[in-house]
């Protein structure tokens, strides 16, 4: 089996002494190549060098961000000179996923160990006994995304983060609250919401402050707890989609506390939640700020979203 590793080489969970053990225990199973990405999207094209060299076998050392790029290179590479016969998921390398950054949503999702040695290992039997699995992803416009999107505050408070983190600051549960707390108290969701959802046949709602989409769940993590607007979302489903109307205090208070608790699901007046979406849109009536996979992406009038099924084979 030929395998392509791609190493994110500031991921926060790793050292060079860890990537070396990984790349002999990948080695003693695979014919393995090294890459590591150099700027943003490079992981990008480094995936559909995979597809194009014919590898069986792509695997990523990073965080969700890097995970997302190799999936945009494999599901976006030239597939003309492969077999048209096979299904779309086989015509691509399968994916496998070393946990290295700081919150590694995917893999947890796809029941993998959180710290990396347990997950190579999970791995490396996984490659062993040929346990694969196809998973659908997420389509936002040309950009897929694994397990989540967010459209309005969800996304401005990760852009938040990644101007905190570009001056230094280190991504912890507490630099979130923070942030959610100013963009709440300072950004115009609050005031003045402004997105609409379309579905096919019509609009759904409108004046929506904030939307939350998940391809599977939980939406994220905080430390060890799940944040599971949507539990029922799962890669052999279409999207589900949590939107809040209005950020009244009170109600915003509650919604948070309900994200927050075990016990119960968001719910109430001001909370939109439905389930198995095919395709939709979100349309506002000025920017929003945009992100897929946790990746702040710029600011958007509009986005259509699709759910794409069986899309990719991964090693879980």
């Amino acid at each position: 089996m030929r395998a392509l590793l791609v190493v994110n080489p500031k991921a926060t969970a790793t050292s060079q002494r860890s990537r070396d053990v990984l790349v002999r225990a990948l080695r003693s199973e695979v014919d393995l190549t090294v890459e590591y990405t150099r700027r943003r999207d490079h992981a990008v094209s480094l995936a559909r060098e995979a597809v194009r060299d014919r590898m069986d076998l792509v695997v990523t050392l990073g965080g969700d961000g890097t995970v997302n790029e190799v999936v945009n290179g494999l599901m976006t590479a030239e597939t003309s000179t492969v077999d048209p016969d096979r299904p779309p998921a086989e015509r691509l390398p399968a994916l496998a996923v070393v946990p290295g950054g700081s919150t590694n949503v995917f893999a947890r999702a796809l029941g993998l160990p959180r710290e990396w040695p347990e997950a190579t290992s999970v791995i490396l039997d996984g490659v062993r006994l040929g346990r694969f699995r196809s998973v659908g992803l997420g389509r936002a416009d040309d950009r897929y995304f694994t397990f989540c999107a967010g459209f309005g505050l969800d996304a401005a408070v990760i852009h938040r983060v990644e101007q905190a983190r570009r001056r230094g600051r280190v991504s912890t549960p507490s630099l979130y609250l923070r942030a959610m707390l100013t963009q709440y108290a300072f950004g115009p969701e609050r005031r003045h919401p402004d997105i609409a959802l379309e579905l096919p046949d019509g609009i759904v709602a409108s004046e929506l402050a904030t939307v939350a989409i998940q391809n599977t769940a939980p939406w994220t993590y905080i430390g060890d707890r799940e944040v599971n607007p949507n539990p029922d979302a799962s890669f052999d489903l279409g999207l589900d989609v949590m939107a809040v109307r209005r950020l009244r205090v009170p109600s915003t208070t509650r919604t948070v506390t309900q994200l927050l608790s075990r016990k119960t699901q968001p719910h109430g007046r001001q909370i939109l939640r439905l389930h198995d979406l095919e395709e939709f849109s979100l349309v506002a009536g000025r920017p929003q700020a945009f992100q897929l996979d946790g990746d702040y992406l710029g600011e958007r009038e509009k986005v259509r979203f699709a759910s794409v099924s069986a899309a990719l084979r991964v090693i879980c």
